[in-house]
């Protein structure tokens, strides 16, 4: 049996300093759901995937205008019910100058704050529109007694948001960011083409990919989680599929949005590590804790406690996304890395 002191040092352990910033490792797909049979069916899915992926019941967008208050009671019921199976199941809020906006917040918090995994704002105008925020929903808590700080989540989709986006990013409550392609095209008053809205074209056009390695950029710089926008074109699967690899390895985002259930596999998927990457992944750190995190050689290659780090992303990443009833981790890799160690 391992000793305490012999038991081998965990990558968490070994290979972060103390003031590296630490991310929240969240699912790969964000799925945004506004209609009520959409949101049930989102529910549904979810239970039948597992928590690959995430849940946002759209207050913004879904609610009709007029009818905010009683669809975030809908939202609250479906946080609250037991078609909510993994606790993550987030609300996307009013911009925080909605006349509605603490209203929602207030019935939200009150009746299921315990179980929200994070709040989403949309249209921040600036960090100081997050701090109102941040500190609205925290004054609801205090309130309502909440014994927790429930995340925050917000959309850069405004000029002065990505002229601040390095400061909002940097703030606590801050868990990921995602970029609002549509109200930022738009935003621009006809000077970025239809175009640049399309599945392909989002990569094309200059000042929408500055905007989206800007955020990419302030995230990593602050640990925080990137996540990239919507294709419109739901039903073309091969056109999605290109557009989360390209999210994903030319512009570094390790998150993405759905708007269709039809999209949430297919983002799952171009987001999952290989086998391939997976089983070297895992041969490499195996070997580098045999090793006491000491430099390696593997395949005539060297390997020290950088490329450790990039591997164990690889294998935190290959764990979010194994689908349930599908592709797993290597037993040994899980057994090391991912289940309790034993006592």
């Amino acid at each position: 049996m391992t000793t305490p002191e012999h038991r081998p040092v965990h990558p968490r352990d070994a290979l972060f300093d103390p003031g590296e910033p630490a991310s929240t490792p969240l699912p790969v797909c964000d799925h945004y759901a506004g209609v009520e049979v959409r949101m049930r069916k989102s529910l549904e899915l979810q239970a039948e995937l597992g928590p690959v992926f995430d849940v946002t019941l759209d207050g913004e967008d879904g609610a009709p205008v007029g009818g905010e208050i009683e669809h975030a009671h809908l939202i609250a019921e479906l946080v609250g019910s037991s078609a909510n199976r993994f606790d993550r199941v987030g609300a996307r809020l009013q911009p925080v100058d909605h006349p509605h906006f603490e209203a929602v917040v207030d019935l939200l918090v009150r009746q299921v704050g315990q179980r929200l995994p994070y709040l989403m704002i949309p249209k921040p105008r600036s960090a100081a529109d997050i701090e109102r925020a941040a500190a609205c929903i925290d004054a609801a808590s205090a309130r309502h007694g909440l014994q927790r700080t429930i995340p925050l989540h917000a959309l850069v989709e405004t000029h002065g948001a990505l002229r601040e986006v390095s400061a909002i990013a940097a703030h606590p409550r801050i868990e990921s960011l995602s970029f609002g392609l549509m109200d930022f095209v738009s935003a621009h008053r006809g000077a970025i083409p239809l175009s640049a809205m399309s599945a392909a074209g989002q990569f094309d056009h200059p000042l929408v990919v500055r905007a989206k390695l800007e955020i990419a950029a302030a995230c990593h710089a602050h640990g925080k989680t990137p996540s990239h926008c919507v294709v419109t074109e739901f039903k073309d699967q091969q056109a999605l599929h290109t557009a989360s690899e390209m999210a994903k390895d030319l512009l570094g985002y390790t998150r993405m949005w759905s708007i269709h259930p039809s999209q949430v596999r297919t983002i799952v998927e171009a987001f999952a590590p290989s086998v391939a990457e997976t089983d070297q992944a895992g041969e490499i750190l195996l070997a580098a804790q045999s090793a006491g995190w000491a430099p390696i050689r593997h395949q005539d290659t060297l390997h020290d406690r950088a490329s450790y780090r990039y591997f164990w992303h690889v294998l935190e990443r290959a764990h979010r996304t194994a689908v349930a009833g599908g592709t797993t981790l290597p037993a040994q890799v899980r057994q090391a890395f991912f289940e309790p160690a034993s006592p």
